[in-house]
């Protein structure tokens, strides 16, 4: 591979359950040599890769000789606890063949939701790059419980593309990318082969798993694809069956679905917002307070607020709605949900006299904000 044919400098590789297996009860251990080989060659050239797999519930079901066990959280965990170590083991195994180490990193939404623990892991993502060691980064699904699951490996992609900074986030799967309707009963179904904008129609094609052994489809694919170029990272969905598929991407080849970054990405701060922490609470706006913080760029002020959901603190993050339910943007409450009960539709001015103090007009800055 020729280095002046590459087109980034840092990529991400997303590789689900279903690629990992090709489709089997087991890890296909020949397809992850493949794309290991992929990958190695593509370092090698002079880029860093960070490697997001899936795969440590199948490992432990193999492992332990695929055991009756109860639909549990406690045996999902079971199976995760002891197929995690067997997944690394078999990705150290495959790198150490082209002279790579490998370092592990388990997140879960806690490490995310909170500023200093995301800057925490960002910090050991990029020293890890910068010692030429591949991150794998996982679920750590032997601990995680539903409160705290980021919930699919597409959507913890996304994020770990933004935490190192990539250039490109690549999704493997087992489709060829995104379709104009669900290839799977439509034989007339065409690849799109690139999207400069997701809306909701392009949402209404998205289907379920293919496969039932992972928990992403193709919607969690474009909600990771929407987070990640929301930062400027290019984003493609293709099949991990295509020859030299990592190769291609890299070098710009037209394979999979393309979605193009957002030309003006959002600063670090905001890509949190859009990442991080899980909202803990929703406001719907009037129509007067939709229109100044989605079209004008102003800050939410307490008079456009006609109801609160949600119980939150000061400084968690909020869905803000239209009338219809429509979530349109994300932002930081400047007050806590009993707070906001008081002031929501109340002028700025009488903050403090209804509260006895006051954080300011705005109840979500613009600062802390992000229009989706």
């Amino acid at each position: 591979m020729n280095a002046s044919e590459i087109a980034y400098r840092r990529v991400v590789v997303k590789l689900g359950t279903s690629v990992l297996t090709s489709g089997s009860r087991s890890l296909d251990k020949a397809q992850m040599a493949e794309l290991t080989r992929q990958m190695a060659h593509l370092m090698k050239a002079g880029v860093e890769v960070v490697l997001c797999t899936s795969g440590a519930i199948a490992a432990g079901r193999e492992h332990l000789q695929h055991p009756q066990l109860p639909d549990t959280m406690a045996s999902k965990q079971l199976l995760a606890a002891v197929g995690q170590s067997q997944l690394i083991l078999a990705w150290s195994q495959l790198f150490g063949i082209y002279g790579f180490n490998v370092g592990q990193l388990l997140l879960t939404r806690a490490d995310l939701h909170d500023r200093e623990r995301y800057l925490n892991a960002r910090d050991t993502l990029n020293a890890l790059l910068a010692q030429g060691i591949v991150p794998i980064i996982n679920e750590n699904d032997a601990v995680a419980t539903q409160e705290i699951k980021v919930g699919d490996n597409d959507n913890l992609s996304a994020r770990a593309a933004l935490l190192c900074d990539a250039d490109l986030l690549i999704l493997l799967t087992d489709q060829k990318g995104l379709f104009d309707a669900d290839p799977r009963n439509n034989p007339d179904a065409k690849l799109i082969p690139e999207v400069a904008n997701i809306d909701d129609s392009l949402r209404k094609l998205a289907g379920g798993s293919v496969s039932g052994l992972g928990t992403g489809g193709m919607a969690t694919k474009l909600e990771a694809a929407d987070i990640a170029r929301r930062a400027g990272i290019e984003v493609v969905i293709a099949s991990g069956q295509h020859p030299d598929v990592i190769k291609k991407l890299s070098c710009k080849e037209a394979v999979g679905t393309h979605f193009c970054a957002i030309e003006h990405p959002l600063e670090s701060r905001k890509q949190w917002i859009l990442a991080g922490p899980k909202p803990r609470g929703q406001l719907v706006l009037d129509e007067g307070a939709v229109n100044a913080v989605a079209n004008k760029g102003r800050s939410l002020l307490s008079k456009g607020v006609v109801s609160v959901e949600g119980e939150f603190e000061r400084g968690d993050t909020l869905e803000l709605t239209d009338a219809n339910g429509r979530v349109f943007a994300r932002g930081l409450a400047r007050y806590n949900a009993a707070a906001m009960q008081k002031i929501a539709g109340k002028h700025s001015d009488d903050i403090e006299s209804l509260l006895g103090y006051d954080y300011g007009d705005a109840v979500v800055h613009r600062n802390d904000m992000v229009v989706l």
